[in-house]
């Protein structure tokens, strides 16, 4: 795009270019920015990509551009963006820098989850800031491998105040799912003023009126037409408008206006224009090497190519614009293209860049060639590697395609679909299935074929839809290949009791299926244990299946698992601690996970890892550290997109601290969410929240008719069980103890099998509960001490409340007001608000005057701000806060900073002594 006169101004950009150089001063005074440039082909997004350079002094600047043949290559983008900044990895935390230095193919590995390389990134760049504001210019976005463009949209929604200006050009045909919701810039066309004022400056001869106005018309305001379009004008068209009129549209217009430019150049120039538009990187050594293979005389070819303005060779060779460089692989037939992509697959080391080379390779090749295809296999395993599933999945296609052995086509061919599978790629990944199934597949194969089905049609329509494919896989698979059998059904059986009550009887088909599969208990494996016992517990009963259960539980207990292991079975572990009451089985394997989850990056899995944590901690009476649980989650969430962790967490802490507002809104959110929708589990769960939280309100009623349907489906165990407790102390404070009494006498059966002090506690609290005289007195004195023992503070303190408010109702007053006293000092250091004042109310009754909680501080600091606090008292550094929670140092040094003036203090050391929780805004 011209500019007027020197690069100083844009001409018709005053507004665009003034929204730049806010942000730069913005940037400059310590803040971060982030702004999407959108507009059409030829727009001037470049340019004003340009005017941020010629404005950027003391800044330093770093920049890549999307190419539309690297979209299978993951993290080229990202790397092309990042080189220059590697000197700073040494200065990441471990996790974060050996991340990166996976995803760039610096180092061997397990593949690093996205979310930690996004978090690496963040980092490095605020890592690179030093003295000098850090300038990130990326065009062509909309052709950035997609792992780059995610990672970068995870980086751009998290600066805030490391000085960092993130500029993104994206093509307005491009997907908006990755970049959505960033700020952004729509770049449209120019005025007519500026349009004819443009148009003047670019030609030199006479141009008729009526030819000026029907350019300037035609190219609506499109900056790059207004330049380029004249230059294919005859001298006759330029004068009077005579030619056939243009009914293609603008983009193809300019290309063949280029297209044009290239075939009047001299054959070996084209050939130069063809390799470094086939090779992206825009190496000149490569193209130099590729260019001599073929005879080309470089010097006078690239003398040429530079004097046509197409191209220009520095340090790194950069085509004017990107239609130049379609234009340029255009130009030429298949066969040129083959023997250039030859000589780029000949001309590029190795041991560097191979999944580059073997691409390359893989476009010379036109028929079945293996040597070709084992390579692509074995650069997709190195992809794969490094987090780069849509790169994977790319190698594996072609391999397939080039693959003569029909019997390794159809291994390659299910290794595809997986690949396309885990990539989202859901049609491609059935069609590759069809594929690989049209090839001889020996028994595991065809169970892999069957699996990959399932999975697909669970991710692509529902898991009640790809719940009979996964349990057919799985019993294809168990006489070959029985751990895979036993993950499948593990996923099948954790899907189906998530769907729950609207599973349409899938849990109890998975059950069965996993009965008739399984080898006896006696010779059983862990894990067969646990699929086994919950499999008898759904289709057989409690009494039956849960001795088995706890087998399981015991021996996941007793040693250290592996990373991938652990991530997969710890999961569906805790369900089952928490089933069969075992509270201190509990607490250890869920801290296990979410130290698994954490150690190793699996952000996958840390989120529910959270949660399940976070329910453990709410039973053990720590609500604040369940709020910290869930402000972590919650972070996770919002860099992933999702609100579910941030309302699921929320329903399992606010009902407790008695607030009704946030409670309400998490149920409301999560009974409405598209995503959840038909999820059994959402509806059991909303409905204990109701319960805990209407019981601690003093509203039995609403407390009693929620946990009646929190009860309707026992199979889902968990929250489905304690609902029965909520529905026993709301039944007896309605005066109906019959109501209760089968609760009563279910959870009873539980604790005789369970015999845990949590379960056999909760037995004795809630048969007290509707006993008289000394029966009652005795069984609530147990209940007590078996929930202390049990660890279960939370339901210790409310079985202390109950226990005063029958003391009081017993006339024993004094008994009444130590009880009393216990369970409001309990319930009130743990943040049980309602249950806290409950108990005040009954000791006010019990004739003790004891003033309603208030907060001594102002509530001044968000969430956000008293987790950070919270994390810095507890003695975190900056980098380790930021890790936690998806934030850069400098993001946190910030919220700091914000924290003291709000306080009124100067260091951490201050805050060591201060009730965090008593700042805290609450909605």
């Amino acid at each position: 795009m011209a500019r007027d006169g020197a690069r100083t101004e844009l001409i018709g950009r005053r507004d665009e270019c003034q929204v730049l150089d806010d942000l730069l001063a913005q940037v400059r005074a310590g803040r971060s920015g982030v702004l999407v440039l959108r507009g059409e082909a030829g727009i001037g997004k470049t340019e004003l990509l340009n005017h941020l350079l010629d404005r950027a002094a003391g800044c330093r600047i770093v920049r890549a551009a999307g190419v539309q043949s690297e979209m299978e290559l993951s993290y080229a983008g990202l790397h092309q963006l990042c080189a220059p900044l590697l000197s700073h990895l040494d200065g990441l935390p471990e996790p974060q820098r050996n991340a990166l230095r996976t995803a760039f193919g610096m180092e061997v590995g397990d593949a690093p989850d996205r979310f930690l390389v996004g978090l690496a990134t963040l980092s490095l760049l605020a890592a690179a800031v030093g003295d000098e504001p850090l300038l990130c210019l990326v065009d062509d976005a909309q052709w950035l491998d997609r792992v780059s463009a995610q990672t970068l949209g995870f980086v751009a929604r998290r600066l805030l105040a490391e000085s960092v200006l993130l500029v993104l050009a994206v093509r307005d045909s491009g997907s908006r799912e990755v970049l959505a919701d960033l700020p952004e810039l729509p770049v449209r066309g120019l005025n007519e003023r500026d349009s004819r004022k443009l148009l003047d400056s670019v030609v030199s001869g006479p141009l008729d009126q009526r030819v000026r106005d029907r350019i300037v018309a035609e190219t609506r305001g499109n900056p790059l037409a207004l330049v380029e379009l004249p230059r294919g004008l005859t001298l006759l068209e330029m004068a009077g408008g005579f030619g056939a009129p243009e009914t293609r549209p603008l983009s193809s217009q300019i290309e063949t206006g280029f297209l044009r430019r290239i075939r009047s150049l001299p054959a070996e120039t084209q050939q130069l224009l063809l390799i470094a538009a086939t090779e992206p990187v825009g190496d000149v050594s490569l193209l130099r090497h590729a260019a001599e293979r073929l005879g080309i005389d470089v010097d006078s070819a690239a003398t040429q190519a530079e004097a046509s303005g197409l191209l220009t060779l520095g340090a790194w060779v950069r085509f004017r614009h990107p239609l130049v460089r379609s234009a340029a692989y255009r130009a030429t037939g298949f066969e040129e293209r083959r023997r250039v992509h030859r000589a780029l697959a000949e001309s590029i080391d190795a041991t560097l860049y191979p999944e580059r080379r073997v691409w390359h390779l893989a476009s010379a090749t036109t028929g079945p060639d293996e040597a070709v295809a084992a390579e692509l296999e074995g650069s997709a395993g190195t992809a794969h590697a490094r987090g780069g599933i849509a790169a994977a999945a790319g190698f594996l296609h072609r391999a397939t395609e080039l693959t003569p052995d029909p019997v390794r086509r159809g291994a390659r061919a299910l290794a595809a679909a997986r690949a396309k599978y885990q990539a989202g790629a859901f049609e491609t990944a059935r069609e590759l299935v069809d594929a690989a199934e049209l090839s001889p597949l020996d028994e595991v194969g065809t169970g892999r074929a069957t699996l990959l089905r399932g999975q697909i049609t669970s991710a692509a329509k529902s898991a009640s839809a790809g719940l009979p494919l996964l349990l057919e896989a799985a019993k294809q698979l168990q006489p070959f290949d029985s751990a895979l059998a036993g993950q499948t059904y593990r996923d099948a059986i954790y899907a189906a009791l998530t769907a729950g009550r609207l599973a349409n009887g899938g849990v109890r088909d998975v059950a069965e299926a996993v009965l008739s599969t399984l080898g006896q208990e006696d010779s059983a494996s862990r894990e067969d244990l646990l699929l086994t016992g919950l499999a008898r517990v759904i289709t057989e009963g409690y009494p039956v299946g849960a001795p088995i259960l706890m087998d399981a539980v015991a021996a996941f207990r007793t040693e250290n698992l592996s990373r991938e292991y652990g991530l997969g079975w710890l999961p569906l572990a805790c369900r089952m601690a928490h089933s069969i009451w075992d509270f201190s089985a509990w607490s250890d394997l869920s801290a296990q996970l979410v130290g698994l989850a954490r150690g190793n990056g699996a952000l996958a899995v840390l989120p529910s890892a959270l949660l399940l944590r976070l329910s453990n901690r709410v039973f053990a009476g720590d609500l604040r550290g369940a709020a910290s649980l869930a402000v972590e989650a919650n972070a996770i969430g919002e860099a992933t997109g999702s609100s579910f962790f941030a309302h699921y967490g929320a329903l399992v802490v606010e009902p407790f601290r008695g607030r009704e507002s946030t409670t309400r809104q998490a149920i409301e959110t999560l009974t409405h969410d598209r995503l959840l929708r038909g999820e059994g589990k959402v509806t059991t769960a909303t409905q204990w929240a109701t319960a805990v939280l209407c019981n601690g309100l003093g509203r039995y009623e609403e407390a009693y008719a929620s946990a009646e349907r929190g009860c309707e489906n026992p199979q889902e165990l968990g929250l489905s069980l304690q609902s029965r407790v909520e529905l026993v102390e709301a039944a007896v404070r309605l005066g109906r103890p019959e109501r209760a009494v089968d609760a009563v006498r279910t959870i009873e059966e539980m604790a005789q099998v369970s015999g845990t002090p949590w379960a056999l506690g909760i037995s004795a609290a809630t048969r007290a509960l509707v006993s008289e005289g000394e029966a009652a007195d005795v069984l609530h004195r147990q209940a007590i001490e078996r929930l202390d023992t049990a660890g279960t503070l939370m339901d210790s303190a409310r079985a202390r409340l109950r226990y005063g408010e029958w003391l009081r109702s017993e006339q024993r007053r004094a008994d009444a007001r130590t009880l009393l006293s216990e369970a409001h000092k309990m319930l009130g250091e743990a943040g049980a608000e309602a249950f806290a004042e409950r108990a005040r109310r009954e000791l006010q009754a019990a004739g003790v005057k004891v003033s309603a909680r208030t907060s001594t501080a102002p509530a001044v600091l968000t969430a956000k701000e008293v987790e950070i606090a919270r994390l810095a008292q507890g003695g975190f550094t900056n980098p380790e806060i930021g890790a936690r929670l998806f934030l850069s140092p400098h993001t946190v040094e910030w919220h700091l900073r914000k924290v003291f003036a709000k306080l009124g203090i100067s260091s951490r050391k201050e805050i060591g002594s201060m009730q965090l929780d008593a700042m805290a805004i609450t909605s």
